[in-house]
């Protein structure tokens, strides 16, 4: 196993920090969503209360791999068939009964964190409020399944297994390893066979992240290289969290205590 996805324990309480501020920021970017406003808003807030924090958006000016010019903005914003990297923008405006998912990183002092939830704009639908419900228990069932002494299929296993059909499975974005960087090794798929991938031991550091839709599980991607669709204009809901591998369990970090 490589060494670096082991983190020390210097490293840990500083990706402890990273993931705690992270959630905070969600949260108050979360409590802001309704209807009317645009995108950009709900970004440039983001920025103001990371920066304030004295530390970095890690997505901003990012270049993945295969990408030809960075990510623009803070906090990735995905509204309805939108799955992710949705990038903020002043004209899209978010209106009564949309779903909007935020999802966020940041950089504190060289730790790194991620997370995402799915919000409702106003009053949603049945059907999509279900959506969102069953992605954040699938979310909570894969992080059960994260064990010290599993695998990476476990994980994969036991979200693919909750879902059983009822909704479509993501499976070309995956979870990854985080904490000094913003996309680090193991991939940690949303499906997956028992025993199968890393094996997971103390001290590693992931993001879980299912994303779910009502309909195909086929994405596409927009002209702007960043936005996944869903190809039959489906509702899509993502959940994420930054988790530690312990031997007691796994430890949520992007949760609000």
């Amino acid at each position: 196993m490589k060494q670096t996805l082991i983190k020390t324990k210097q490293q840990i309480e500083g990706i402890k920090e990273s993931s705690k501020r992270l959630a905070l920021v969600v949260q108050k970017v979360a409590e802001k969503i309704a209807p009317g406003m645009s995108t950009a808003e709900l970004d440039h807030y983001a920025h103001q209360l990371i920066t304030e924090l004295g530390d970095k958006p890690s997505f901003l000016n990012y270049t993945p791999e295969g990408v030809k010019h960075p990510y623009p903005a803070s906090m990735c914003i995905s509204i309805n068939d939108e799955v992710v990297h949705g990038i903020p923008s002043e004209d899209i405006i978010l209106k009564e009964g949309d779903i909007v998912t935020l999802d966020c990183g940041i950089n504190h002092k060289g730790y790194f964190s991620d997370h995402a939830i799915t919000y409702p704009v106003g009053t949603i639908n049945s059907e999509d409020q279900k959506l969102i419900n069953i992605t954040r228990e699938a979310l909570a069932v894969g992080i059960k399944a994260a064990k010290s002494g599993n695998t990476i299929g476990d994980i994969g296993y036991a979200i693919e297994s909750f879902v059983h059909g009822r909704y479509g499975i993501i499976r070309i974005l995956s979870g990854h390893g985080v904490g000094l960087a913003v996309h680090e090794d193991p991939y940690v798929p949303n499906y997956g066979k028992p025993g199968m991938g890393e094996k997971l031991v103390s001290g590693m550091v992931l993001a879980i992240e299912p994303m779910l839709t009502r309909g195909s599980e086929i994405v596409d991607v927009l002209d702007d290289e960043y936005t996944y669709i869903t190809s039959d204009g489906s509702q899509s809901a993502h959940f994420e969290h930054t988790i530690l591998i312990t031997e007691d369990g796994p430890e949520i970090l992007t949760k609000i205590s």
